[in-house]
């Protein structure tokens, strides 16, 4: 059974730092593809930061310098270290793992808030 268990989320305030964690079980971070998503009330769910199985990321426009994906394959842990937070990063932020046998698994999501 996979279980995506996202954790971190809090209060943080405008141009704080805050790092979310996202542990995996039942599925190898290592040969998964890891994304981190995030919807804001009203909005559409979309994607912050993602990292391929072979290392390779990608972010966002509105993320790029501030955040970053990182993965720790012996702790099953995908991090968000996320920097510079600005009042729209505020949203629920979920983990998302697309498994090499192309089965895709969801987290119930930590919150974020930002304080201006």
């Amino acid at each position: 059974q996979v279980q995506l268990v996202e954790s971190g989320g809090g209060l943080v305030q405008a141009g704080g730092s805050l790092r979310l964690s996202c542990l995996a079980s039942g599925i190898a971070v290592s040969t998964s593809a890891i994304g981190w998503y995030r919807q804001a009330p009203g909005q559409q769910r979309e994607l912050v930061a993602r990292i391929t199985a072979g290392g390779s990321t990608n972010y966002a426009d509105s993320v790029k310098g501030r955040f970053t994906i990182s993965r720790d394959n012996a702790k099953k842990t995908v991090y968000l270290q996320m920097n510079s937070v600005k009042p729209e990063d505020a949203a629920v932020y979920y983990c998302n793992a697309l498994s090499w046998y192309n089965r895709e698994y969801w987290g119930s999501g930590t919150p974020v808030t930002v304080s201006s």
